[in-house]
């Protein structure tokens, strides 16, 4: 994903899409979910859906991308992550198994 298309995210909306969707929990707002990060991200909806089939994984991996996304420095970003470890630690996991 290029710089410019990242910078244009609307990280407040998109939030509030992904605490919608997780809240809802049902299998169309899933689906629109993984829609949503799929054009943001190099996964398709239905990679995402796999990796990520609960609405609460997806809100962490929303979590996730908006703190590597922002503008702060990498050891913000780093301690930011660090802080909610144990959140992220199955975000990681399951984008790791993806790609080994």
């Amino acid at each position: 994903m290029s710089a410019k298309k990242a910078d244009k995210i609307d990280w407040t909306a998109f939030e509030k899409k992904v605490k919608e969707a997780a809240e809802s929990a049902s299998n169309t707002a899933n689906e629109n979910l993984a829609g949503e990060m799929s054009t943001m991200i190099h996964l398709t909806q239905q990679e995402i859906q796999e990796i990520f089939p609960e609405p609460e994984d997806k809100k962490d991996f929303a979590a996730l991308m908006k703190i590597v996304k922002s503008a702060t420095s990498h050891n913000n970003k780093i301690n930011k992550i660090v802080a909610d470890g144990e959140r992220f630690a199955g975000v990681v996991i399951s984008l790791l198994k993806r790609i080994i």
